[in-house]
């Protein structure tokens, strides 16, 4: 299996998934190769981060974090060529939290996922979200494709 270690920058993950601005959550992807990918950010700081409420990103969030890191895999992975699909999550599984938000840890985490099964109508990942070793949020997500995004 061959793994691409080449980073990928924020403006052309933006380019990859259907997230842009503020809404684009991911710095960069570190590496990848068919079934998982790494990526860091440090968006959970950024004082414009759609997902902030009372000055705070809480643990949760993290699964969009991890969403947008599968979506970006998707398209490397696989349809690299084709427009951004839309994806919803289905289903979370075994989500466990071991924080309560996300702002307080000053620096990168770490973001990653791992295809466990998929056609081109669902895909199913594992996902973790770590910071300096500690693991923050990890659990299981169940994706359901779009045949094409609306223009």
């Amino acid at each position: 299996m061959k793994e691409y270690v080449a980073p990928i920058p924020r403006d052309a993950i933006a380019r990859l998934i259907p997230h842009a601005g503020a809404m684009c959550l991911l710095d960069s992807v570190v590496n990848w190769d068919e079934t998982s990918i790494r990526c860091v950010s440090a968006r959970h700081r950024a004082k414009d981060n759609p997902l902030r409420q009372a000055g705070r990103v809480g643990a949760l969030c993290g699964i969009e974090f991890a969403a947008q890191a599968m979506a970006v895999h998707g398209r490397l992975a696989g349809a690299i060529g084709a427009r951004p699909r839309a994806g919803y999550l289905a289903s979370l599984r075994e989500v466990v939290c071991g924080c309560d938000r996300l702002d307080q840890f000053d620096g990168a985490l770490i973001i990653e996922a791992m295809r466990l099964m998929g056609d081109e109508e669902r895909v199913m990942y594992s996902f973790s979200i770590t910071f300096e070793g500690r693991a923050l949020v990890a659990g299981r997500a169940t994706v359901i494709l779009q045949a094409e995004s609306p223009p």
